[in-house]
C-alpha cells in the first residue's frame, strides 16, 4: 500500500468535504468572509503564476507521518504531486484539473482529492469567500478552544445537501484582532470519527503576497495532531524564479 493510498484511507481526518465554489444554493456573504480572504493576499492573487508547498501530517498515536509536495498553477489549473512510496521510490505526477476526466484512476480518486485537501488547509481563508454555498456566520468575543481568551468567531458551515464526503461539516475559525486566524474548531456533519478537531494557525510566514499558517497543532479526538507546511515559495507572473516564504 502506497504512501498516498494510506492517506486516501485517513484523509477524511482533516478534510472530509469536497466541495466546490456555488455548487449549491449561494449563502448571503458577510463583509468578513472578504476580509478574511485579503487578509491573507487574496487581492494579489492574480499575480501569482505557481504556488508550491510540501503539506506534512503527523499523527503519533496511528504512527502516521506523511509528506506530499504541490505545484499548483492557479491559471492553468496544472498540478504537481510528488512524494515517495513505501519504498521510498521518488513519485511525481502532473495533470490538469480541467481535464479530470480523461485522468487516470488514481489521479481522479487519489491524489486530486489529496490536492483539495492540502489546498483548503494552505488557503482556507480564501475558500471561505469562494465557496458560496457555506453559510457563514460572524460572534463576537467568543471563548478560544485552545488557548485562554477570546476572539471573533467566523463560523463557516457547509450545506447537508451539497455532496463531497461529509456535507455539514462546520469550521469554526478565530481571529485576533489583527484580523488573521490564531485557532480552528472543525465540527464533523456526518458520523465518522474524528467529530471534533481543534488545531493552532501559528508560524506565519509571506510568500509573496500571500500570508500562510504553517504550523497547526491540537487534538482530534483526544489524540495529537499537527498539519505543517514547508518548502513554501511563490511565482510572480513574468518571473521565472521561485520567491520563499519567509
Amino acid at each position: 500500500m502506497t504512501k498516498l493510498r494510506r492517506f486516501t484511507m485517513i484523509r477524511w481526518l482533516f478534510f472530509g468535504v469536497l466541495l466546490l465554489a456555488g455548487t449549491s444554493r449561494a449563502q448571503t456573504r458577510p463583509p468578513i468572509a472578504e476580509q478574511l480572504a485579503k487578509t491573507y493576499g487574496f487581492d494579489s492573487f492574480g499575480q501569482l503564476d505557481a504556488v508550491r508547498y510540501t503539506f506534512n501530517l503527523e499523527l503519533p498515536a496511528l504512527k502516521v507521518s506523511l509528506s506530499r509536495t504541490w505545484t499548483w498553477e492557479p491559471k492553468t489549473g496544472q498540478v504537481t504531486y510528488e512524494s515517495k512510496d513505501t519504498d521510498g521510490k521518488p513519485v511525481k505526477v502532473t495533470y490538469n484539473r480541467s481535464q479530470l476526466n480523461n485522468a487516470p484512476a488514481n489521479v481522479k480518486d487519489e491524489i486530486e482529492p489529496g490536492f483539495v485537501n492540502d489546498n483548503y488547509w494552505f488557503i482556507f481563508p480564501f475558500h471561505v469567500y469562494w465557496d458560496t454555498s457555506a453559510a457563514v456566520t460572524v460572534k463576537e468575543k467568543q471563548k478560544l478552544p485552545l488557548a485562554n481568551g477570546t476572539a471573533t468567531l467566523v463560523s463557516v458551515k457547509y450545506p447537508a445537501e451539497a455532496g463531497g464526503y461529509t456535507p455539514g461539516d462546520t469550521w469554526d475559525l478565530f481571529l485576533g484582532s489583527d484580523g488573521r486566524v490564531k485557532e480552528f474548531t472543525y465540527h464533523r456533519g456526518g458520523p465518522k470519527k474524528p467529530s471534533l478537531l481543534s488545531t493552532t494557525w501559528a508560524g506565519y510566514k509571506k510568500a509573496g503576497p500571500l500570508l500562510v499558517s504553517t504550523d497547526h497543532r491540537g487534538m482530534a479526538d483526544g489524540k495529537a495532531a499537527r498539519i505543517f507546511f514547508t518548502n513554501v515559495a511563490v511565482k510572480l507572473t513574468g518571473s521565472d524564479k521561485w520567491m520563499d516564504a519567509q
